[in-house]
């Protein structure tokens, strides 16, 4: 059976760091693409990074306003441990949201983390 954890999340100041975990389980990670998306307080969920299934290419969402958080947030993998990261640093009050693992695969089989709740605080 398919599993994503997300861990990591929590309540930061402006400025601060936080860095997001997601373990998968249960499917062949190394064949899936994955992604984090967040959804903010009445949005609806948006993707905020996404990496290859081989980790050679990444890839950033449009942020809010138009603001993209690459140059803040990185997203990375370690096939070895089935693990995703999210780091992400100049934690802004706007990307206060619960934030989601997503893994895809080529024959569209989807799978979705329960998600952790970032909350930053101005």
């Amino acid at each position: 059976q398919a599993q994503l954890v997300e861990s990591g999340g929590g309540l930061v100041e402006a400025g601060g760091s936080l860095r997001l975990s997601c373990a998968a389980s249960g499917f062949p990670f190394s064949y899936y693409a994955m992604s984090w998306y967040r959804q903010r307080p009445g949005k609806e969920r948006e993707l905020v990074a996404g990496i290859s299934s081989s980790g050679g290419s990444t890839y950033y969402g449009e942020g809010v306003n138009g603001e993209g958080v690459k140059g803040r947030f990185t997203i990375s993998r370690d096939n070895a441990l089935n693990m995703v990261y999210l780091q992400m640093n100049n934690l802004k009050p706007e990307d206060t949201a619960v934030y989601y693992c997503r893994a895809d695969s080529e024959d569209t089989r989807t799978y979705w983390g329960q998600g952790t709740q970032v909350t930053v605080s101005s």
